[in-house]
C-alpha cells in the first residue's frame, strides 16, 4: 500500500510528507468529461479544486518556492496560453504577451517560464519572462520542440522534440545553445523531467501500445525503465528525487500512481475521481 511504502523514502533520504500533488481532476461521463485543476496533500488527503472546471487547463506545474503553478489554458476557440495562478491569493496571470504557448515548466529561480510556443505553423521552444512577459526564442526551424525542463542549476534545458525524424529527447544550454540527442532506445520519447539533484532526467517512453515510465542519467547513459502498460505518462518528481509520480490511464480513465526509482514499488494515489497530469510540489516547510 501507499503508506507501507513511505517509509523506504526517509532512509537517509529527505521525506516528502510535507509536500502537495496539483493535478488534472477528471469527472463525469468519459465523452463529456469535466477537468478542473486541483491540489491533494502527498497521501491523497485533503482534497480541493483550485479552478471552478468551465474550461479546459492542462500540464499544472509548480513553481519552486511551491507557491505558484503554470499551466496551458485552452480558450474556446481552441488557442492555447501560458497563464500562472498565485494558490494563495487565486490570481492568475497570462504570460507572453498573448503568443500561442503551451508546456510551461519554471525556471530554477521561478521569474522565467520555458514553454512551447507555435507560430506560423511551427513549435518551438521559448523564455518567457513572467514580471515583463517578454518573450525570447530559445529554438527555431520547422520541428516539434516541446516539454521544456530546466536542469535544477539553471544552465541546461532539456526538451522532446521531432529534428531527427522521430520523438527523442535533447538536451542544450539554457541559451538555446548546443543542442544534442540524449535518447536512443527503440520508440518514442517524451515528457522529459530534471530530478531535484539533476542526476537523472525521467521520461515517458511509448513503443508499440506499451508506454513507460523510465529514468535516463542526465548524459543519457543508464537508462533503466521503472513501469511499464498500456499507457503511463507525464512524471514527475518527488523534492528528494527518489519517487516519480504519473498517471496511467485505464479503460475508464485516468488516476495518479507513484514509483521509486528502482521500479520496486508501484502504488496508486487515493484521488476522488480521475486524475492526470501530476505535478510534486518542492518542501513546504523549506519554503
Amino acid at each position: 500500500s501507499l503508506h507501507d511504502a513511505l517509509p523506504i523514502c526517509m532512509t537517509g533520504e529527505t521525506g516528502f510528507f510535507d509536500t502537495r500533488i496539483v493535478f488534472v481532476d477528471e469527472s463525469g461521463p468519459k465523452e463529456k468529461r469535466r477537468k478542473r485543476l486541483a491540489i491533494i496533500d502527498q497521501d491523497g488527503a485533503n482534497f480541493r479544486a483550485i479552478s471552478s472546471g468551465s474550461e479546459l487547463l492542462l500540464t499544472p506545474r509548480f513553481a519552486p518556492k511551491g507557491d505558484r503553478v503554470a499551466f496551458m489554458a485552452l480558450e474556446d476557440g481552441g488557442r492555447a496560453n501560458v497563464q500562472v495562478l498565485e494558490l494563495g491569493s487565486g490570481r492568475r496571470t497570462v504570460v507572453g504577451n498573448g503568443v500561442t504557448s503551451f508546456a510551461p515548466r519554471f525556471s530554477p529561480n521561478g521569474s522565467q517560464l520555458a514553454m512551447s510556443v507555435e507560430a506560423n505553423g511551427n513549435t518551438n521552444l521559448a523564455l518567457a519572462d513572467i514580471g515583463s512577459g517578454a518573450v525570447r526564442p530559445l529554438t527555431s526551424g520547422g520541428a516539434i520542440d516541446t516539454s521544456p525542463s530546466f536542469s535544477p542549476d539553471g544552465s541546461q534545458i532539456v526538451f522532446e522534440s521531432d529534428r531527427g525524424g522521430g520523438q527523442q529527447i535533447y538536451i542544450m544550454g539554457a541559451d538555446g545553445s548546443g543542442a544534442r540527442r540524449l535518447s536512443f532506445g527503440e520508440g518514442r520519447y517524451s515528457t522529459p523531467v530534471f530530478s531535484p539533484k539533476g542526476d537523472y532526467i525521467a521520461f515517458t517512453r511509448q513503443k508499440g501500445n506499451t508506454f513507460a515510465i523510465g529514468i535516463m542519467k542526465s548524459d543519457g547513459s543508464g537508462e533503466r525503465i521503472l513501469t511499464e502498460g498500456y499507457h503511463n505518462e507525464g512524471p514527475t518528481w518527488a523534492p528528494n528525487g527518489r519517487y516519480l509520480m504519473f498517471f496511467r490511464e485505464s479503460g475508464a480513465g485516468p488516476k495518479l500512481f507513484m514509483v521509486d526509482v528502482m521500479g520496486r514499488i508501484d502504488v496508486p494515489i487515493p484521488t476522488p475521481s480521475f486524475a492526470s497530469d501530476p505535478t510534486w510540489s518542492p518542501l513546504l516547510s523549506a519554503r
